[in-house]
């Protein structure tokens, strides 16, 4: 069966390569290029047309329209997909279109209101496509640190500022407390108003919460995604350790056993920590049998967070995981690490402050990631702010840019690392655009059945590089942190050329990603007496007050 889609593929390459008018009225046409398509495997020096914002005609005969773009010498690729972009403000988005970013989700974190996120989105405009999961962390803040007033949606441009306040009680809620079962009930009705408003999934940051967040909670969470068949993308509870019993594998066996027996789609965000390799194995397998699973990873060996990230805490950073701080965590604002004191000094009158993190490890391990059938690779894009925590209008000179070079240099670094190893090239383009395109369009995302492939009838999200030439020049050196890669000379965003001659133009026609709104909700409440009544056996009720009902009382 395999054979035949892979023939029938091949040969709807060839109808729609051949098909073509010379009468056509084409908006934009590219000739010359390298035409790759990841999903049909189709690699050749081709033509391409582009009407109405989808292209019309792939082609070997002589084709003219309104402007034309000459990619002799370079590949003609489906637009890069990033699954992973907390930088979803006007300036992030100016460094991550730069670099071949087309589409910038994020599926991580997210944003709470849903719906007044994807409006305020839609009335600013935007670059590239964009898209967010319901945000877990900001449903917790919501329920257990009340004391602050939320006025707008939150996400990751303003979420590290919030996070200052509701430290100001002694206690981050969102991130200590457990929940009883009311509060539970609270957090997931937030959770399904969002994927009710369309949300992509649910965006759980169990690292960040790994105290407060119960393993039930965790398990509700999912179930809420599962009953819209939506994804749960998590940033694994016990990300990074590698000391049992708490090794990073367990954390991601909680989330991973949970997806299975729920038969739902799961993402594992920046696979590239201690116990990758289990987990993509496992991965692997889950695919074989049918699950739509899969993690990602970006191609550096440092990453960034807040300064109050729980795993950072001595207990962890130091004694668990051997790290020193002035080795390791380096604070782009003050342009250097920071000692211990200083760290302990910011986390607490500054719990939102945003450090980049050194893992030695990741030297080892980053070579076999470019390597790894089904992984995807997403940026894991912070904003970048100013000093008074608001993002950077679209204007600012990227040379201001202060934060992780991965902001502005995942795709040109990983194509240029694959390059340097031998990877096909072809594999490449599967990671950066295909792959995330296919796992969340059978989720039923509809709008990413359309993208990532080089295919007539796809809508244009185009990225033009130089194979032999792409290169990033971001680095973590101050005033270099944002600096746009070289060989990434046009990006073309649903027929826009929003990228010209490696220059980003001031143009925003990026759509957003999202599932239709419902009208109603798919929310089941947690119920203790409902849960007994369901798994234990029909015996004469003993009923007991909330508090001391052992069921989910965790």
């Amino acid at each position: 069966m395999k054979s035949v889609i892979r023939v029938l593929a091949l040969l709807v390459a060839a109808v729609s390569f051949i098909a073509t008018s010379s009468a056509q009225d084409y908006d934009l046409v590219i000739n010359n290029g390298r035409v790759m398509d990841p999903e049909t495997q189709f690699d050749d020096v081709a033509n391409v047309a582009i009407k109405d914002g989808r292209i019309v005609a792939i082609t070997k005969q002589p084709i003219s329209g309104d402007e034309t773009i000459d990619a002799t010498g370079h590949v003609v690729s489906p637009g890069f997909i990033d699954t992973h972009y907390h930088a979803t403000d006007l300036f992030g988005a100016k460094l991550g279109v730069a670099d071949g970013i087309t589409t910038a989700m994020d599926l991580e974190h997210g944003a709470t209101r849903i719906g007044e996120w994807y409006d305020n989105m839609a009335k600013r405009g935007a670059q590239v496509n964009y898209g967010s999961s319901i945000i877990h962390v900001g449903a917790r803040m919501l329920v257990h640190d009340s004391e602050v007033e939320y006025n707008e949606p939150l996400d990751l441009t303003n979420l590290l500022g919030y996070i200052n306040k509701t430290a100001k009680d002694g206690t981050q809620g969102w991130s200590v407390t457990r929940s009883n079962v009311d509060q539970m009930n609270e957090i997931l009705k937030l959770l399904d108003d969002g994927l009710r408003e369309g949300a992509i999934g649910i965006g759980v940051g169990a690292a960040y919460m790994a105290r407060g967040l119960t393993t039930y909670e965790q398990f509700e969470a999912q179930r809420v995604a599962s009953r819209y068949g939506r994804l749960t993308a998590v940033h694994n509870r016990l990300h990074l350790s590698s000391e049992t019993p708490t090794e990073a594998q367990i954390g991601f066996d909680e989330v991973f056993a949970n997806a299975l027996i729920l038969n739902a789609p799961l993402l594992l965000c920046h696979d590239n920590d201690y116990g990758w390799w289990e987990h993509e194995e496992k991965l692997q397998m889950a695919r074989a049998q049918g699950h739509n699973m899969w993690g990602e990873y970006y191609p550096f060996t440092a990453g960034q967070t807040g300064i109050s990230a729980d795993y950072l805490r001595p207990e962890i950073w130091e004694d668990n995981y051997g790290y020193k701080y002035e080795e390791t965590i380096y604070d782009p604002i003050l342009d250097k690490y920071l000692t211990k004191d200083e760290f302990l000094d910011f986390s607490k009158k500054e719990p939102g402050r945003s450090v980049v993190v050194f893992f030695p490890a990741r030297k080892e391990w980053l070579p076999y990631w470019i390597k790894v059938p089904g992984m995807t690779v997403a940026s894991d894009a912070f904003p970048a702010f100013d000093k008074d925590g608001k993002v950077w209008p679209w204007e600012t000179d990227v040379t201001k840019f202060a934060g992780h070079p991965r902001v502005a240099s995942t795709y040109s670094t990983t194509l240029s690392l694959a390059r340097e190893a031998g990877v096909p090239l072809m594999f490449t383009l599967r990671q950066l655009t295909y792959l995330s395109a296919k796992y969340l369009g059978a989720t039923g995302l509809k709008a990413m059945d359309e993208r990532g492939r080089m295919q007539v009838g796809m809508v244009a999200d185009i990225t033009i590089f130089d194979p032999e030439n792409v290169e990033p020049r971001s680095t973590y050196k101050v005033g270099e942190n944002g600096l746009p890669p070289v060989g990434i000379p046009y990006v073309i965003v649903n027929g826009t050329i929003v990228v010209r001659n490696s220059k980003v133009e001031e143009v925003f026609p990026g759509q957003p990603i999202r599932f239709p709104i419902e009208a109603k909700g798919r929310f089941e409440p947690v119920d203790v007496n409902g849960w007994t009544g369901k798994h234990t056996i029909n015996v004469p009720p003993v009923i007991h007050a909330e508090e001391d009902n052992p069921v989910f009382s965790q």
